[in-house]
């Protein structure tokens, strides 16, 4: 399979610095070479305040920025299982951040049929994975969809086989946590309290364990987006509106579509419960452990 190869890693790029000294960036790392091109352990304060290292750390911040939103935008799809043209693909392949994160993500044809793990899309635009009978493939398709854990069929099957081939991912997504909504749940209800009244000794414990886990805090709530059919569905989570250095408790997880209505627990799909549930045990993972603390007094 001749699909496109991830950039080789390549040596240090070392540009000029004052006095002869030469700067590079080793990963998220400033470091430099003498005069006679011996690497020093730590960087002068001189070469360490040019012009020229401030120049490598603007660098550094646009390459953190980058692999920050490269992220976002393929967890997106993910959280939304959205078709990903072939042409988008094959244009961010060669970006070493795009090439970590899409390797070896399981993807399925839009259309339906067996998918696979990216392995990459050749000039034609043909879009080349590993399937599961451990087979380099080509997809009949032009459009793939990086599939959400909870919608993969026989998902226990394909993380062992995924095992067997040493296979890790940049963006976790066989080893993301599920929760499959239970027959028991009564579909006229709004709400699921299982994740109230975990108590926080101060609120910033909370909103910053929420954001910790790459949720956001919108009016007491911590908030996971996702896209459930092609249509925006938010699951909330109460965490509490009050100073952050007061005691909080947290409430109940609830959803709502685009327009913000509280959706019925029997219209919720299997994406939005899957994050819904996943963002509140997160949180409320973090809450005081009211019984080792009787215990203790």
């Amino acid at each position: 399979m001749a699909t496109t190869s991830p950039p080789p890693a390549a040596d240090l790029v070392w540009t000029d610095g004052p006095d002869g000294y030469t700067l590079a960036l080793d990963g998220t790392a400033l470091v430099c070479r003498n005069a006679k091109g011996r690497r020093l352990k730590s960087v002068p304060k001189k070469v360490r305040e040019s012009g020229e290292a401030e120049h490598l750390r603007g660098i550094l911040l646009w390459l953190e920025r980058h692999e920050r939103e490269c992220v976002e935008r393929v967890e997106s799809w993910l959280l939304g299982s959205l078709p990903v043209p072939a042409t988008v693909i094959a244009r961010v392949w060669a970006d070493p951040t795009w090439c970590e994160l899409l390797t070896d993500l399981f993807v399925v044809p839009a259309d339906g049929g067996e998918g696979g793990f990216l392995r990459g899309v050749d000039d034609r635009g043909r879009i080349g994975v590993i399937d599961l009978d451990a087979e380099s493939a080509w997809l009949d398709t032009d459009r793939v969809v990086p599939a959400h854990p909870v919608l993969i069929e026989d998902l226990d099957d394909v993380r062992e086989f995924a095992l067997e081939l040493g296979i890790t991912q940049r963006l976790p997504q066989l080893t993301r946590g599920i929760h499959r909504k239970p027959a028991t749940v009564k579909a006229d209800a709004t709400s699921v309290e299982d994740y109230s009244g975990g108590e926080f000794e101060q609120l910033r414990h909370a909103t910053g364990r929420a954001q910790r886990h790459g949720f956001t805090v919108r009016g007491g709530y911590a908030v996971c987006r996702v896209t459930e059919e092609g249509r925006p569905v938010q699951a909330r989570y109460w965490i509490g509106s009050d100073a952050p250095d007061y005691a909080t408790e947290t409430g109940r997880l609830l959803w709502v579509d685009g327009d913000e209505r509280p959706l019925r627990l029997g219209d919720v799909g299997p994406i939005a419960w899957s994050e819904g549930i996943r963002m509140a045990e997160l949180i409320h993972a973090g809450r005081k452990n009211t019984e080792e603390e009787t215990t203790q007094s």
